[in-house]
């Protein structure tokens, strides 16, 4: 997409932008969807998968979380957001993903600005399994300390702490009124909602309508599986060596090739994962009823039955 931007500050040069953007929700199985795009021919996908540039444009960064990552790897300038997509060539469908649009309120008005008709795609996960899904990933990054009922008493003061919003537990669940500045801001025709047990279930179909939406060869069949599975690690050893940046990693890495390695470290990290944590019922149907409300009112915005979500 080429894009002449012109904003109160300066003029940017003609430059190319996507044209779609994967928005939400955190743990709602973007990872996997950026996965299943990326192997198209006629899409291209930004290799920073979150780059995060129409929440934290112009930003600087102190997130005082324990992961410090954020500060480090969001994109804050259009000039290296512009870069993700230099490589672009004959690509129909550009993009990339930042689950922190749906979230983030200043995303709306500047996605809005600079590229007004891409399309929009949202992944929604139930918001109290998502919720717990953001805790335990925090658990096995080895980030969150506290318990799941403690670090939902602490979200408050961490929000006030200027802690990243993937530890906005309860806060980032409420769907209704983020979709809805969306609704308010583009055509219903540039946006496209899809439930977490949507993709779960049928992944093929998901993608295939996903690139209808986009105009590419709804044909082509990516290889499926689930990426950034949440889980508590059996060893704490083996996540971190294929988690984390090391020397060992570093020196053999240019012996194999970049897509082996990929697929060496999933089969691993996903071999090493234990049993799932499983959620306090008590503290569920407490939050079942925190989110019902907005259930109810996201329901008739996107005129979907989600009463299996107020249970």
């Amino acid at each position: 997409m080429q894009s002449q931007i012109v904003t109160g500050h300066k003029d940017i040069s003609t430059s190319i932008m996507p044209n779609f953007l994967i928005i939400g929700s955190a743990k709602g199985g973007t990872t996997s969807l950026h996965y299943y795009l990326n192997q198209h021919p006629q899409i291209f996908m930004s290799a920073v998968k979150e780059p995060r540039f129409f929440a934290l444009e112009g930003e600087v960064l102190n997130f005082r979380n324990p992961d410090a990552a954020i500060n480090h790897n969001s994109v804050t300038t259009l000039e290296a957001y512009q870069a993700l997509f230099k490589d672009v060539t004959n690509e129909i469908a550009i993009g990339e993903a930042s689950p922190l649009y749906l979230y983030s309120a200043k995303a709306v008005e500047r996605i809005k600005h600079y590229i007004p008709q891409a399309k929009l795609i949202a992944v929604l996960r139930n918001p109290v399994d998502r919720a717990f899904s953001c805790y335990t990933h925090l658990r096995r990054e080895n980030y969150e300390k506290l318990s799941f009922a403690e670090g939902l008493k602490a979200e408050e003061q961490r929000i006030q702490d200027n802690w990243a919003h993937l530890w906005h537990y309860k806060q980032a669940g409420f769907y209704y009124e983020q979709l809805k500045r969306y609704y308010d801001a583009f055509a219903p025709a540039q946006i496209k909602v899809y439930l977490f047990e949507d993709l779960n279930t049928d992944s093929t179909a998901v993608t295939q309508d996903i690139c209808r939406f986009l105009g590419v060869d709804d044909s082509f069949q990516p290889e499926l599986s689930r990426q950034n599975v949440s889980g508590i690690p059996k060893s704490r050893l083996v996540h971190d060596f294929f988690a984390r940046k090391n020397s060992i990693r570093e020196a053999i890495a240019p012996f194999i090739p970049s897509h082996l390695r990929q697929q060496i470290s999933r089969k691993i990290k996903t071999w090493n994962l234990g049993k799932k944590p499983e959620l306090d019922p008590v503290i569920r149907q407490e939050l079942v009823e925190l989110y019902r409300e907005d259930i109810l009112k996201l329901q008739d915005l996107l005129q979907r039955d989600l009463s299996h979500w107020l249970h």
